[in-house]
């Protein structure tokens, strides 16, 4: 099997085509820039939007793992909507239509669990869950879930299409947040959160680059959509204990009361963060399970640990 990987400079997309090539399949990597080393897979250098470079990217191809996209952007772009829709939305359609006429036979679009939005309650959140993308990333995405699906879900065309959305995805080099509570830990700076009883889903980097695979290859996976975690919930005090553990340094945390640490985050303008942090963010996964027969192979707290002992 072939597989062609968009934006695989990236966090996630390095680690992916690493796994891919080495779970025995050929890999095409897709990058905009010269990789800084060597790679043990095919690099193609070159923009989604140019037809030409497309038609040599998708010669051949059974797959698109399709990871390139606008997020994280900051200063005068970091609301710029327009900008986010023309990249997350309208390229990923335009590069799905390329790869259904190079008869490509499935697509995999890696979305954001952001499209269920930023927080939950009592009720986990799986694939039935209503949609509430609240921030200009998660809606781009979901408006290109949308035009996908219309187009792939229910057709019986050459192309299916299957969607995944993931939470959090940590590791050493994890960029984000999780990378500012590596620093804070590395740093051993006492930190506020012992009071903090919250309750978040994340993926592990290895873990997410195992279902990706098996979204690509499982002959189920078609046509499904699929929101995905390590399968066990933290609060961010085990989080921080488990990073702790990781640098062979004794938690430092504190008790400060979360309710006037929301209220200084809102005056602060850092209200989205503080609910990243503490709120609660939880996600039933069994469909994964079910449907793909898929366990995540590493353990979740294994995997905590080990991404605050390579933390460089």
């Amino acid at each position: 099997m072939k597989v062609l990987v968009t934006g695989a400079s990236g966090f996630i997309g390095q680690a992916l085509c690493e796994h891919l090539q080495s779970s025995g399949l050929f890999v095409r990597a897709q990058m905009r820039r010269q990789p800084a080393a060597a790679a043990n897979y095919e690099c193609l250098i070159g923009e989604l939007d140019d037809l030409a470079f497309l038609s040599t990217a998708l010669a051949g191809i059974d797959v698109v793992i399709h990871l390139a996209g606008r997020a994280h952007q900051f200063g005068k772009d970091a609301s710029n909507l327009d900008a986010m829709m023309a990249v997350n939305r309208d390229l990923t359609l335009r590069l799905a239509a390329e790869a259904e006429k190079n008869q490509v036979k499935r697509f995999v679009f890696v979305s954001s669990i952001g499209v269920n939005g930023v927080e939950t309650n009592a009720v986990p959140i799986d694939e039935s869950s209503p949609p509430n993308p609240i921030k200009d990333y998660a809606l781009s995405k979901y408006e290109a879930e949308i035009a996908l699906s219309a187009r792939y879900i229910d057709q019986s065309g050459p192309m299916d299409l299957v969607i995944v959305r993931p939470p959090l995805v940590y590791a050493a080099n994890a960029p984000g947040n999780f990378r500012k509570l590596l620093k804070l830990v590395d740093k051993g700076i006492p930190l506020p959160f012992s009071g903090v009883s919250n309750q978040r889903s994340m993926i592990s980097l290895n873990n997410l680059t195992d279902f990706i695979r098996v979204c690509a290859t499982h002959p189920d996976a078609g046509g499904e959509v699929f929101v995905v975690s390590d399968g066990q919930d933290f609060s961010l005090p085990e989080i921080l204990q488990a990073l702790f553990e990781g640098k062979s340094k004794a938690p430092r945390l504190f008790y400060f009361p979360v309710a006037i640490m929301s209220t200084a985050a809102r005056l602060l303008g850092k209200g989205a963060l503080m609910t990243q942090l503490c709120g609660s963010f939880i996600i039933n996964s069994e469909k994964a399970r079910t449907v793909l027969n898929w366990v995540p192979p590493f353990s979740p707290r294994d995997e905590l640990v080990k991404s605050a002992r390579d933390f460089k």
